[in-house]
This record gives C-alpha cells, structure tokens and sequence, in this order.
C-alpha cells in the first residue's frame, strides 16, 4: 500500500499529513456476498463502525449527576386502601358475583379487580364510579361503605 506525505504550510509552522491508499479501485459494496468474495480474494478489506450511529440517544442530563445521586426521596405511586379492597369484596360477594362477573359487569379484567381487593391497584376514579354503581357501595369520600342513593329519574 502506497503511502503518500504532504506538507501545508501556514505562516510559520509546519503540519504534516499521512494518507494511506487501502484500495487499488475505488469500489464500496456492502453487499455481505461481495465483502466475503473481496475477501477470499485476498483483497484488502476496510470495515468502520460509526460511534452512536442508529442510537435514539439523548446527550446529556437534564438535573447534575451529583445532585441526582444525592436524592434520596423515593416516589411511589399511591395505592389503593385495603379497606376500599375489602369494601369491594363484601359488595361483590353480597350480590354472589365472582370477580370475573364484576369485571365483566363492569367491562374491565378480572385481574383489575383483583388487584382492588388486594389494595395493589392505583386508584382510578373512573373504575372506582363504576365499581360503585356495580355493588351499590360507596367506595370514596366520607360516606364509605354506606349504600349509594338510586338515582332519581330526570
């Protein structure tokens, strides 16, 4: 492989380049047949790698890393009380409804409306309206466990 040296000059100083020719034709195939040809043929190879190249990566923190490492509050999501859990199960067994039909009843999992029971799930306010109007039960506010009112007609 031939090696050639240039010079620039600029002002006073001196820098100095070394190019090396890795091909004798000017070809680029990344054709994974035509590398492993070029290679039983003996011919020269050159392969790069990109550093970070087809990486969704985001550069740099957003709050110091020092700073990051010194916080020591853990956040956790609320959970559901376990009495609201019991609520639900002495509701759904007053009525003889396994968990699945209260979830079917309700058009959620069954494994949603384990997780209630269980004091596991994150309290959505959504499922809770319709698990109360399900059971008849008041799940929140002051007036828990009490029977909802029927509602009136309009």
């Amino acid at each position: 492989m031939p090696a050639k040296i240039m010079k620039d000059r600029q002002a006073a100083s001196t820098r100095t380049f070394l190019c090396v020719r890795t091909y004798s034709f000017n070809t680029v195939s990344t054709n994974v047949k035509a590398v492993n040809q070029a290679r039983r043929s003996g011919a020269a190879v050159e392969t790069t790698t990109k550093y970070g190249a087809a990486t969704n990566k985001q550069q740099g923190t957003s709050m110091n890393t020092a700073k990051l490492d010194r916080e020591t509050e853990e956040l956790k999501h609320e959970r559901i009380k376990v009495d609201v859990g019991r609520l639900i199960q002495q509701g759904r067994q007053a009525k003889n409804w396994t968990q699945k039909d209260l979830a079917t009843y309700i058009n959620e999992k069954p494994q949603v409306i384990q997780e209630y029971e269980q004091g596991k799930a994150v309290p959505n306010q959504n499922v809770l309206g319709k698990i109360e109007r399900a059971i008849g039960l008041r799940l929140r506010g002051k007036e828990k466990g009490l029977p909802m009112a029927p509602r009136g007609k309009k």
